[in-house]
């Protein structure tokens, strides 16, 4: 072989080596160092992901737990780029959206049933909605919790005015229900079931809302600029998600102590926050009753229920009426989910 031929042979497998350092450059490049999930703490379908991991091996890459608090908290996340996916209220992401957070919804995992409630205190006599007046009732700011009380308030006729209304978050509402400084909390659980063991019960739950029109639900919501990036790891996160449901439906007693043990609370809590929220599939949310299918989504359910939401936040002046959009279409992004659900 002579010296002009080794050079070239040896400049092809230098070539081809280079090549292949881009490809796994690339490749790497398309999957973060980590992906930040915010999420409330409380007895959730998703835990069970957290569990096994499900998501960090669907991703190839680890995922962080960022906990927080109310719905106000997530957005302030959000607008500081400190997480990329976040699971919480209907009423917090319209408030987002309407303040032009660069977020979009990408699925409704969740529909408040009875997983958040109205908790009074038997030895105050409050045994219905009625009998709020003249108490003090707390409830988390900035959340679903507060937008099902004050419709609860609304359309039952009460004299708001007559109400004396405590913005506090959960952990705060049980030192001040010991305190005895709070006659009612309206919350999910596991709190729910901590006022109920001392001295509460249940007066009224949002599925009774459902009635009256009203649709409170979780979102799953993206931070833009991480869909754009990662658009495929988007979709991974939402048919993880729904192989997760899929394991909590086919066995719900042993999901329930899964999330029990692994969130130290009892089974009986766990339990009671996981039957009281709907499950509809990857599949029926692109249906015309939750996101649409993008055609149809300017008039889907979740598309009205954000509106309706977002007239009521002015109502009550946690929005300006200039704020909220003409649809809130906009926001509503299904493209991760019709890829979710495509086979």
């Amino acid at each position: 072989m002579t010296l002009h031929t080794l050079f070239k042979k040896l400049a092809a497998v230098a070539a081809l080596t280079l090549s292949v350092a881009n490809i796994n450059i690339a490749h790497a490049e398309d999957v973060p160092q980590e992906v930040r999930f915010a999420w409330a703490g409380g007895p959730r379908v998703w835990v069970l992901g957290k569990i096994d991991k499900s998501f960090d091996k669907s991703f190839g890459a680890p995922v962080r737990w960022i906990p927080f608090a109310t719905g106000a908290d997530v957005l302030s996340l959000f607008a500081a780029k400190e997480i990329d996916i976040a699971r919480f209220g209907s009423s917090p992401a319209v408030a987002g959206v309407a303040r032009k957070l660069p977020i979009e919804i990408i699925s409704v995992p969740e529909v408040i049933a009875t997983s958040e409630r109205l908790i009074g205190r038997k030895s105050k006599n409050i045994n219905s909605i009625k009998d709020l007046e003249g108490k003090t009732v707390a409830y988390p700011p900035n959340s679903t919790a507060q937008y099902a009380l004050e419709l609860a308030i609304k359309v039952n006729r009460l004299d708001k005015s007559k109400i004396r209304l405590v913005p506090l978050k959960p952990a705060d509402q049980v030192a001040a229900w010991k305190r005895g400084d709070i006659d009612a909390a309206y919350v999910w659980g596991p709190f729910t079931q901590q006022f109920e063991a001392d001295g509460g019960h249940e007066i009224f739950v949002t599925k009774q809302l459902q009635k009256d029109g009203f649709l409170i639900y979780n979102n799953f919501v993206v931070r833009k600029e991480f869909a754009e990036k990662y658009p495929q790891l988007v979709v991974k996160f939402l048919r993880t998600y729904q192989e997760k449901v899929d394991q909590y439906k086919k066995d719900p007693d042993g999901s329930a102590q899964l999330i029990a043990k692994h969130l130290d609370i009892p089974f009986e809590t766990a339990r009671s926050v996981l039957t009281g929220l709907e499950y509809p599939s990857n599949t029926e949310q692109l249906t015309p009753a939750y996101l649409g299918n993008g055609a149809t989504t300017p008039t889907s359910g979740i598309a009205k229920a954000a509106k309706d939401t977002a007239n009521f936040l002015v109502e009550i002046g946690d929005l300006r009426k200039s704020d909220v959009p003409e649809s809130f279409a906009t926001a509503i992004n299904t493209t991760y989910l019709k890829q979710a659900v495509s086979k």
